[in-house]
């Protein structure tokens, strides 16, 4: 149909429409870091005791993203000295990163049972999160604060393996920051997705044309194959928030050597408790025995 055919109702239905669509364009990328991040300075139910006697971390930086002064907080948790079945030194340290809606107490589980499997673990806050600087975060500020931790733990930890976790939101940023750092041991994904377009084609509006306009993309699928290092994903069968096909399509994206682990019984939210056996099997096999072998500190505790 021809626009001068239109009725005057209908030209002006639709001038309001676009109207509407341009005005709306000026808080769009607001509106959806706010949706995407869910920024919050509280933890869910009980898990803040959780966190007790883990040690605070603070790092200060200067962003090159917004040009003002940052300050990270985070969470150490030590694991105990342990020593591989041939006597070396072996003490992998991993970098946590959360996902949406709860700051890092939230994750205070995750992060024992990570230590328990033999890492110490630095877990971070992002900009608008827990005690960080306020400010509404976005994707590329969330990988720089992961930038700045990951180098943190550099100067700290020089000899030790490190390694990056990424859960659900947090995979998101810990693809993209293993894309840039490229002197990682490995990168573990639970949870996580291939896109936000994607996850959002996934949700009840999904059929709406609306991943043009997503700023906060997330595009995992489409940088994990550069990824340098082993890559493990782990995803729960009964995850109904992040459907395990996303994890699988991520995986399938990523370039070898990697590891799929489909954890039976487990949802979004308690994979990471119902699948430490699962862990426990894939560390080894994917990043060597050294420190997830026998004697090593993966079965040290255990």
């Amino acid at each position: 149909m021809n626009w001068w055919r239109l009725s005057p109702a209908r030209l002006a239905l639709g001038a309001g429409l676009a109207g509407l669509l341009l005005a709306g364009c000026a808080v769009l990328d607001e509106k959806q870091r706010a949706w995407i991040f869910q920024p919050t300075d509280r933890a869910w139910g009980g898990s803040a005791s959780m966190a007790e006697g883990m040690q605070d971390v603070w790092i200060e930086y200067d962003s090159a993203v917004t040009s003002q002064p940052v300050r990270l907080h985070g969470l150490w948790h030590a694991a105990g000295a342990s020593t591989t079945s041939a006597g070396t030194a072996c003490q992998p340290v991993l970098l946590y990163l959360h996902g949406a809606r709860w700051d890092v107490r939230g994750s205070a589980g995750r992060i024992r049972r990570m230590q328990q499997l033999g890492f110490s673990v630095l877990a971070i806050d992002y900009r608008g999160f827990g005690k960080t600087s306020r400010e509404l975060p976005s994707e590329a500020m969330a990988v720089e604060d992961a930038r700045a931790a990951w180098a943190w733990l550099a100067r700290r930890h020089p000899g030790a393996q490190r390694f990056i976790f990424g859960h659900s939101l947090g995979g998101g940023i810990a693809v993209a920051l293993a894309e840039q750092a490229r002197d990682q041991q490995g990168l573990i994904l639970e949870g996580s997705f291939t896109s936000i377009p994607d996850v959002a084609g996934t949700m009840k509006w999904g059929w709406l044309p609306i991943g043009p306009f997503i700023t906060q993309r997330f595009d995992s699928a489409g940088r994990i194959a550069r990824v340098g290092s082993p890559v493990l994903v782990v995803h729960g069968a009964q995850d109904r928030l992040i459907p395990p096909a996303l994890g699988q399509r991520l995986f399938d994206a990523a370039a070898e050597p990697k590891q799929f682990v489909l954890v039976e019984g487990g949802s979004h939210h308690d994979t990471n408790a119902v699948g430490q056996d699962a862990y426990r099997a894939a560390l080894p096999r994917l990043f060597g025995s050294r420190c997830f072998g026998a004697g090593g500190p993966a079965l040290a505790r255990l």
